[in-house]
């Protein structure tokens, strides 16, 4: 079976060659894949023309001090997950770190395994990769088991149907438009095969109405309250 973590890119910036090579070894174990940088130069054109899932970033490097250039990055509308990994332990130091943008913030010396517990979690808050079961009201899609339950009793959905309400669930409340759709199921559809699938969808679902799982936004698409 494919790991599921070899598709998500995690960039490491460390100018302490034998730490990096640790952390590149240690999340590649875990099938993950890393690219290092010894300092901040050349990743923000990195991050232009790639899209990382998280950054982990020493704040002890040569040229541009890490959080300083996280917080540029945020000022320039970069939303990429950060994980400050320093020997910077002070409470005035991890305040300043969450301040300009951290979304976990670990000291050194560290524990490898605690790293690699605290990146799945950021993963799994972002989206990035998959719970095993998602639930919203009365509904519980068992991601794994490709089977959704309504107040315990399953539900039969095609592929198709499966995968459309796996996006609505990743995206509550989001009004998700057609062609996103299409690209998330991974299905060579058009617009009307999408609004037939959510229509058989909503049946299934909610087939009285009452419930109004499924929404139609004007001019953009569909929504999932």
């Amino acid at each position: 079976m494919k790991n599921q973590n070899s598709s998500i890119e995690i960039v490491i910036i460390e100018d302490e060659e034998d730490i990096l090579e640790l952390l590149e070894y240690h999340l590649q174990k875990a099938g993950f894949q890393t690219i290092g940088f010894g300092s901040t130069h050349k990743v923000e054109q990195f991050l232009e023309e790639e899209s990382p899932s998280l950054l982990i970033v020493d704040r002890n490097l040569p040229l541009v001090e890490g959080s300083e250039f996280i917080a540029q990055m945020r000022e320039k509308g970069y939303d990429v997950p950060v994980i400050f990994l320093t020997a910077k332990d002070s409470d005035q130091a991890i305040d300043e770190g969450y301040l300009r943008g951290a979304d976990d913030y670990i000291t050194k010396p560290f524990r490898m395994q605690e790293l690699l517990h605290r990146v799945n979690a950021i993963l799994r808050r972002s989206g990035v990769t998959q719970q095993a079961k998602l639930k919203h009201r009365d509904l519980l899609l068992d991601v794994e088991a490709q089977t959704l339950f309504i107040d315990n009793k399953p539900i039969k959905l095609t592929k198709m149907e499966f995968n459309l309400l796996h996006t609505f669930m990743k995206n509550l409340n989001k009004a998700l438009q057609r062609e996103f759709l299409v690209n998330e199921i991974s299905e060579e559809s058009q617009g009307k095969t999408i609004n037939v699938a959510i229509n058989r969808l909503k049946q299934k679902i909610d087939p009285d109405g009452t419930k109004e799982y499924i929404s139609s936004v004007w001019g953009v698409g569909y929504k999932l309250n």
